[in-house]
């Protein structure tokens, strides 16, 4: 083998040929470790529901439903940084693996898009946040809301699975796929200098940003590096928390969730020594929903990402690949979602309870759930983590030698 053939191969290997799922999760996880460790945390819903505001203070709604107008913009919104740049990774692998390809979905499969959208902007406005921010970053900062909204993420997909195959048996209309849209070959074969040029531009920017003096660009900065090696990851190994839900009710497989659980199962001890050790407030992490919002803003979400195709992430890095339903998705998401918290807002049920003198934040659907506190240490709190991720391995593990709990 020359040396040309020998950097091909590796290219091939390293950009290519798709990572296991396991490796995806054990590098999300170190990313997720190192955005900890800078004080910062792993976030989508707050930067989609950023981009809701937005939107409805541009068609005017916002004064409606008193949506304030942000004060920060699109780059400088912490989770609208973060987000932007999880699709720009996403986007970046896509080109250089030459898997981008602008993807048109049937009419129906619009439809479902904008009602699962919608149903998973409605779910984070209960539950605090997505899969990311109402379920992995409260499990990772040990509180039990995750686990709750766990619960009603899988009766939710499976909610959501029965709904898909009875329209799948009973409705015909609008499943013609448009034609693929050719792309000229020698622009396929520019991708991966585009994307190398990509790289180049986003560690620029962020020397650049790291730097300033501003602090708040400096703290950015470190979102536009990690944010976008997020998208990196997931879209290299096909990291996806829908699918992890979603796989071992419809096929059996459960190669994915079974990744999530390894990523949870080495971050949460090392989440733990970062919380001891003060380096960042668990409680920033949390939402105010265990467990009425986390148990229902679980199963809704659930439904949501069934019909839209992903989950808020898993959405983000599809859109960078060019699926065009992911991006009816994500915009339904963000409008509904912005909507729904307000009017939840508004009717007093997400506020904040304004005569709490606890030290953890109280709402109409729940409070910030911390283990350390409820159980007065970190042994039985590691202890109660651990054995809740043994035991949906154990489940997962069993399904899928038995398929029992399949139901397509």
């Amino acid at each position: 083998m020359s040396w040309k053939e020998g950097f091909k191969a590796d290219y091939e290997r390293l950009f290519v040929e798709e990572w296991s799922h396991y490796t995806g999760a054990i590098l999300l996880m170190l990313v997720v470790i190192a955005l900890m460790v800078n004080g910062l945390f792993w976030g989508v819903f707050g930067g989609v529901r950023y981009w809701g505001d937005q939107f409805n203070h541009l068609i005017g709604l916002a004064p409606l439903l008193d949506i304030h107008a942000p004060d920060e913009g699109f780059l400088t919104h912490r989770m609208s940084l973060m987000n932007i740049m999880l699709l720009l990774g996403a986007f970046t692998a896509a080109l250089m693996s030459r898997q981008f390809q602008i993807s048109r979905p049937p009419k129906l499969e619009i439809l479902w898009a904008a009602l699962g959208g919608s149903l998973m902007g409605i779910g984070a406005s209960l539950a605090g946040g997505c899969t990311n921010g109402g379920f992995f970053n409260p499990v990772l900062h040990s509180s039990p809301a995750g686990w709750v909204m766990c619960a009603g993420l899988l009766a939710g997909a499976v909610i959501g699975l029965k709904l898909l195959l009875w329209t799948l048996e009973n409705i015909e209309w609008g499943m013609q796929a448009p034609p693929t849209l050719n792309t000229p070959e020698v622009l396929t074969n520019a991708y991966p200098l585009i994307g190398f040029a990509i790289i180049v531009a986003v560690l620029y920017w962020a020397v650049g940003w790291y730097g300033s003096p501003d602090t708040v660009l400096v703290t950015r900065a470190v979102i536009v590096l990690l944010g976008f090696c997020i998208g990196f990851i997931m879209h290299r190994s096909r990291l996806c928390f829908a699918r992890a839900f979603r796989e071992p009710f419809m096929t059996g497989e459960g190669d994915m969730t079974k990744a999530i659980i390894l990523a949870l199962a080495i971050g949460l001890p090392i989440a733990g020594f970062l919380f001891e050790k003060k380096i960042i407030d668990p409680y920033v992490a949390i939402p105010p929903t265990f467990w009425i919002g986390s148990l229902l803003g679980g199963l809704i979400f659930g439904i949501g990402m069934i019909f839209a195709g992903g989950c808020a992430s898993g959405s983000l890095w599809r859109m960078g690949e060019g699926h065009l339903k992911l991006w009816m998705a994500m915009f339904f998401f963000a409008w509904i979602g912005s909507i729904a918290s307000a009017l939840l807002k508004g009717a007093g049920l997400t506020s904040l309870d304004p005569d709490n003198i606890e030290s953890f934040d109280i709402t109409a659907i729940g409070y910030q759930a911390y283990w350390p506190d409820m159980l007065h240490g970190w042994g039985w709190t590691l202890i109660v983590g651990g054995g809740l991720l043994f035991a949906w391995y154990a489940f997962v593990r069993y399904n899928e030698s038995t398929e029992k709990f399949t139901v397509l």
